[in-house]
C-alpha cells in the first residue's frame, strides 16, 4: 500500500497572512510540519502543494519537495489532489500546513486505517475535555455511528454520541486520509449546501453519500491561525527544547 503524504499550503490567510513563512524559533511554520511529518513510518513520500512561488522555494530551500498548484481551488483537499494527480499512491493524506506539532504516529495510525481496502475517506477525533469551550466555532463538533463512521461536523453545538448512554463529545482534529480513488473522485463532486454553511469540506462527502471513518486520539491539534497563536508556539517550543513534543 503506497502512502503519499500532502501538506497544503497557501500564502493567503485573512487573519495570518503568509503563516506557511512565518517563524517559529527562527524555522518557518512549513518547515516544521515538514520536519515532523517525515518522522512517520506509513508515509512513502511527501510533498507541499502551494499556490505561492515563495512558499515553493522556501521548501525546497530546506530539502523538502513542492508542487505548484492552482490558486483556484476550493479547499485543502482539492490541492491534495491536485498534486498527486499523476502520482502513484493508494492512499493520501492531507496533512494540516498550520499545525507545526503534528504528532507523526497519528498520520501513521490514519494511513493505517485503510488496510483493509474498504474505507474510502478517514479522519480523527478526540473526547472533549474541561478545557474545551464548545459553543467556540473554531472547535468542530462531530457525531458518529456505532461503527466510527462520521454522521455531522459542525461549528455549533450538537447531540453527542451514538449510544445516548455513553455521553461523549467528539472534537474533530483537522487531518484527512483518502483512498486516492476516492480522492480523485471528491475533487469532481459538487459543494454541498452543509459544507458551504459550515465551511467545512468533509461535508461535502457526507452529504453526498459516502462514509468517513472517525479514529479516536489523545491528540490535541494546535493550529497557528493569528498572531496570539504564533507567539503561543514560540513559547511551546523555547518550553520543550530537548523534549519529545506531546500536544496533549
Amino acid at each position: 500500500m503506497r502512502s503519499i503524504g500532502v501538506i497544503p499550503a497557501r500564502f493567503a490567510s485573512k487573519r495570518l497572512p503568509g503563516k506557511p513563512l512565518l517563524l517559529i524559533d527562527n524555522k518557518p511554520m512549513i518547515q516544521h510540519i515538514w520536519e515532523r511529518a517525515s518522522q512517520c513510518s506509513n508515509l512513502d513520500e511527501l510533498i507541499v502543494a502551494t499556490d505561492d512561488g515563495r512558499i515553493y522555494d522556501k521548501v525546497t530551500e530546506f530539502g523538502g519537495k513542492a508542487v505548484l498548484t492552482s490558486s483556484e481551488l476550493k479547499s485543502g483537499s482539492d490541492r491534495a489532489a491536485e498534486a498527486v494527480k499523476e502520482m502513484t499512491a493508494d492512499v493520501v493524506i492531507n496533512i494540516q500546513g498550520d499545525e507545526p506539532f503534528i504528532e507523526p504516529a497519528l498520520i501513521d495510525n490514519l494511513v493505517e486505517m485503510f488496510a483493509d481496502g474498504d474505507s474510502v475517506m478517514a479522519t480523527a477525533v478526540r473526547l472533549s475535555d474541561e478545557n474545551d469551550d464548545l459553543q467556540d466555532p473554531n472547535i468542530v463538533k462531530v457525531t458518529r455511528d456505532e461503527n466510527w463512521n462520521a454522521l455531522s461536523f459542525s461549528r455549533e453545538m450538537i447531540a453527542s454520541g451514538a449510544d445516548s448512554s455513553v455521553p461523549e463529545q467528539l472534537i474533530h482534529i483537522g487531518i484527512y486520509g483518502y483512498s486516492s480513488d476516492f480522492l480523485m473522485k471528491f475533487r469532481e463532486l459538487e459543494q454541498t449546501p452543509l459544507e458551504l454553511t459550515e465551511r467545512l469540506e468533509q461535508m461535502r462527502a457526507i452529504e453526498h453519500g459516502f462514509k468517513i471513518k472517525l479514529l479516536q486520539t489523545t491528540y490535541h491539534s494546535f493550529s497557528v491561525d493569528t498572531e496570539e497563536d504564533l507567539i503561543k508556539a514560540n513559547d511551546l517550543v523555547n518550553n520543550l527544547k530537548g523534549k519529545e513534543i506531546e500536544i496533549f
